[in-house]
């Protein structure tokens, strides 16, 4: 399995950025993936999901300012990231839940389990 992030990169408040992650060799059809994101002495924490049932949820801190999607065609994660703020500091990483999982809310809350495969994540800052 072979997740790979890219987009990240050096911006100032209020800027955007689309983050992508590439996914191959997962040979299952149903599943949940996302971003989770984590800085530097901070714990890891979900950022976006999207269930298997297509569904999509973002996490309350990036609410209205994040936006995940996935191009099955192409096997693309994205997650577009506008009004980005100094706190959105950290490296992003995108994953694939393990765990049986249907909905977005379920994908959100797993994101973050060691049991999960992931990238080698792309680094977002953000200036003010």
């Amino acid at each position: 399995v072979q997740l790979m992030e890219s987009g990240g990169g050096s911006v100032q408040a209020g800027e955007s950025l689309r983050l992508s992650c590439i996914l191959s060799g997962y040979t299952y059809s149903s599943y949940c993936m996302g971003w989770f994101r984590q800085a530097p002495g901070k714990e890891r924490e979900g950022v976006a999901g999207i269930g298997s049932d297509g569904s999509t949820r973002s996490a309350d801190f990036v609410k209205g300012r994040f936006t995940i999607s996935k191009d099955n065609a192409k096997n693309t994660l994205y997650l577009q990231m506008n009004s980005l703020k100094p706190e959105d500091t950290a490296m992003y990483y995108c994953a694939i839940v393990v765990a049986p999982c249907m909905t977005a809310i379920e994908a959100l809350g797993a994101l973050v389990d060691d049991s999960n495969y992931w990238g080698q994540g792309t680094q977002v800052t953000v200036s003010s």
